[in-house]
């Protein structure tokens, strides 16, 4: 079993920086991908980027660019470096770990950002 925990959102303003963290714990060695999803008031949850084992990333078309992905396993945390985040950026992110065919989601932080 894996347990995920969001921190480090908060308001931010449109041009500026924020990075969030996602923390794993328990059976941290089997996981295969760790990623962020986000939702915003009556839209749909969507991937924003994800990183695997292995150190593969990939991103959302919208966060090319401006957003980053990282890990640091001797910590078991994952980061999302936003900069230059965007008004539409606004929503509640998440953090998801995968392994083997289960996942486990955290409850979420909100960012939001202001113009």
């Amino acid at each position: 079993q894996v347990q995920v925990v969001e921190s480090g959102g908060g308001l931010v303003q449109a041009g500026g920086s924020l990075r969030l963290s996602c923390a794993a714990s328990g059976s941290t060695f089997s996981i295969n991908v760790i990623a962020w999803y986000r939702q915003a008031p009556g839209k749909e949850r969507e991937l924003v980027a994800a990183i695997s084992s292995d150190g593969g990333s990939n991103y959302a078309d919208s966060v090319k660019g401006r957003f980053t992905i990282s890990s640091d396993n001797a910590k078991n945390t994952v980061y999302l470096q936003m900069n230059s985040p965007k008004p539409e950026d606004t929503a509640v992110y998440y953090c998801n770990a995968m392994w083997g065919v289960r996942s486990s989601w955290g409850q979420g932080t909100q960012v939001t950002v202001s113009s």
